[in-house]
């Protein structure tokens, strides 16, 4: 298939091109490279847009001239402190642009799309490990930008019963290609491992840990860590998958749960090396514990996680970070 990938220079998105193209798909990506990367586009050679996706004109051109049969969406911004800070960004950005694909993608006539939505529209959960059912009342922003989405979804779907779509609501995305070749680099970085392997590495004085007050095991925040290759090939099979009709809403998750000092430990043990950590208070917007049951990936897709170990994930996440500690501007 002829897959745009929107958000394709980015974390997940260009883990996705890389899996899409060894499957023999043709992915284009298209990305404005405000959070993403030049240079991964060079890595991974295939054809790119540097675009908005609220650049009308561009966008339809981009769905038209390169016969686009699915669009893939990973273009959001996914900070969950900087959306508590800046709600009407968040807004903008995660809903309205995903409105102006949605348009552009009936203009077109292109009616397959697969959404990167999150564990974080469950907000607290009632109770872990989280199914597809369970109450949908996100706590920051972040969260509910991507349950409007959703929302929009099922609109459009009673209204357009010929689209085809998913929604894989993903836990902790984490871990680098396993080749190597690409890896993680946000600016600024707020997911877990890299804060611990950078810190590690001396190019952070700290990892400090929010909150150590939790009614956790050891209480700190509980999450399930998901290796991102393990991401990417459930979106490819979402995609073969989708039939009229029949929407896919479904976690994507290991089923385990591991907390923060879990994973700091887990790490040490990768590394060799101590990490520096000090403890803080708790982070607005956070919740407590979110780790999936997969079952439902499992049946709609055939799919479930291949590396459920931390210490695998954590591996090669430092196998990337250890040759380019300064991201993708500098070479190993």
């Amino acid at each position: 298939m002829n897959v745009l990938v929107a958000g394709g220079a980015g974390y997940i998105g260009s883990h996705t091109v890389k899996r899409l193209k060894e499957a023999g798909h043709k992915p284009v990506i298209y990305d404005n490279l405000s959070r993403g990367h030049r240079e991964v586009i060079e890595i991974l050679d295939v054809p790119a847009v540097i675009a908005d996706l609220n650049d009308r004109t561009a966008l339809s051109e981009a769905l038209t001239d390169n016969r686009i049969d699915t669009v893939m969406h990973f273009a959001a911004y996914a900070y969950v402190g900087e959306s508590v800070d800046k709600p009407l960004m968040y807004y903008q950005n995660n809903v309205a642009t995903t409105l102006n694909v949605l348009e552009c993608m009936e203009e077109a006539g292109v009616e397959r799309f697969v959404f990167s939505s999150t564990c974080a529209i469950y907000g607290d959960p009632d109770k872990v490990p989280i199914t597809e059912d369970q109450k949908k009342a996100p706590v920051s922003p972040y969260g509910r930008s991507k349950l409007v989405v959703e929302w929009i979804l099922q609109d459009y779907l009673a209204a357009h019963p010929k689209f085809k779509c998913a929604a894989l609501r993903y836990f902790n995305a984490s871990g680098c290609a396993l080749d190597g070749t690409i890896g993680e680099d946000h600016d600024p970085e707020t997911h877990l491992i890299p804060v611990v392997l950078q810190s590690i590495l001396g190019l952070k004085p700290e990892i400090t840990v929010f909150g150590t007050d939790y009614p956790t095991k050891d209480g700190t925040n509980v999450r399930d860590y998901i290796h991102v290759e393990d991401l990417a090939d459930a979106h490819i099979l979402a995609m073969e998958k989708m039939t009229e009709g029949h929407p896919i809403f479904c976690n994507l998750g290991t089923g385990n749960g591991f907390s923060v000092k879990e994973i700091i430990l887990a790490a040490e043990k990768v590394t060799g090396k101590k990490a520096p950590v000090k403890y803080g208070p708790r982070r607005a917007g956070d919740a407590i514990a979110l780790f999936a049951n997969p079952t439902l990936a499992k049946t709609l897709l055939g799919w479930e996680a291949k590396h459920k170990d931390p210490e695998t994930i954590i591996q090669s996440a430092w196998n990337w970070f250890s040759k380019h500690q300064r991201g993708y501007a500098v070479s190993p």
